[in-house]
């Protein structure tokens, strides 16, 4: 059986299999992130983020995954980083233009 590899077969199957998983934590993690951001980091009193969790806990999200968009739906986590910006920009007859960032 010439060019049968069963590491092959394996890394195939494990490719689409990994990258359907990753479609679905993707989406479970985004829809946590909004309900948090909306209305609050508890389940106990948000009920759109409390079935978002066991939405993710059926799909067998790591609690480590959940916890970190809980965290980014508050803008407490790690990779929270705001910055004011300012630009400015000079129209015609020197006119200048400046844009704020509204956030």
């Amino acid at each position: 059986m010439s060019g049968h590899s069963k590491w092959a077969n394996i890394k195939r199957h494990k490719a689409v299999v990994d990258a359907q998983k990753g479609r679905i934590f993707s989406k479970l993690a985004r829809e946590i992130t909004v309900a948090a951001r909306q209305g609050g980091g508890s389940p106990d009193a948000n009920f759109r983020l409390k079935t978002a969790v066991d939405r993710a806990r059926a799909e067998n999200l790591p609690m480590n995954n959940i916890e970190r968009a809980i965290q980014r739906g508050l803008g407490s986590g790690d990779d929270a980083n705001y910055e004011e910006l300012q630009y400015e920009g000079h129209g015609p007859g020197g006119a200048a233009n400046p844009a704020l960032d509204s956030h």
